[in-house]
């Protein structure tokens, strides 16, 4: 196969939060969408935010979350694009900081840096959202390139239901180049 008969690849870079058992859904949009799959999560995402197998399976291929050691090789090609669903509090200003502590931050780090488009779809407490750091950190990513998608909180409407997480918007910000 030669490179331009390759599927474009996207990254999708999970953070912890509850809204992050329905990633399945942006793979399945993004796959719909003719695009390759892998899937890098922080670690505390790991931690049953949510359903690891089920990812692996659908995207074929393992789940990173934690550095290799330089003899092992690359288990993604580098990325067309990268999508950041759920994305909290914390990624986003340990990002806008530079402060690539984990896998998932300092791919983040360096996809900005290379010039790979990158869509994020913010999950962050309306008091968090406010918090003067965070406000920097939006700034200095939209500074960078980075797109963001409306912010989300989670909090449940007028009903008690929570709205539906805007998982397909993140496709769609990629497209609007």
């Amino acid at each position: 196969m030669t490179p331009q008969d390759r599927k474009p690849f996207l990254y999708v870079v999970v953070c912890a939060a509850g809204i992050a058992t329905g990633v399945s859904k942006l793979i399945t949009a993004a796959q719909e969408r003719d695009w390759e799959v892998g899937v890098i999560a922080t670690p505390v995402a790991m931690g049953g935010f949510f359903d690891t197998a089920a990812v692996e399976a659908q995207t074929g291929r393992p789940i990173r979350s934690a550095w290799r050691s330089p003899a092992d090789p690359r288990p993604f090609p580098p990325p067309d694009a990268v999508v950041v669903a759920p994305a909290t509090f914390n990624t986003v200003n340990k990002w806008a900081a530079g402060l690539a502590d984990t896998l998932a931050v300092g791919t983040l780090c360096e996809a900005a840096g290379l010039g790979v488009p990158i869509a994020v779809l913010p999950c962050v407490a309306d008091a968090l959202a406010a918090h003067p750091a965070y406000q920097d950190s939006l700034i200095r990513l939209r500074g960078m390139g980075v797109r963001f998608g409306e912010p989300y909180d989670g909090m449940p409407g007028e009903d008690g239901g929570r709205p539906e997480f805007p998982w397909d918007s993140a496709l769609d910000l990629l497209e609007r180049r």
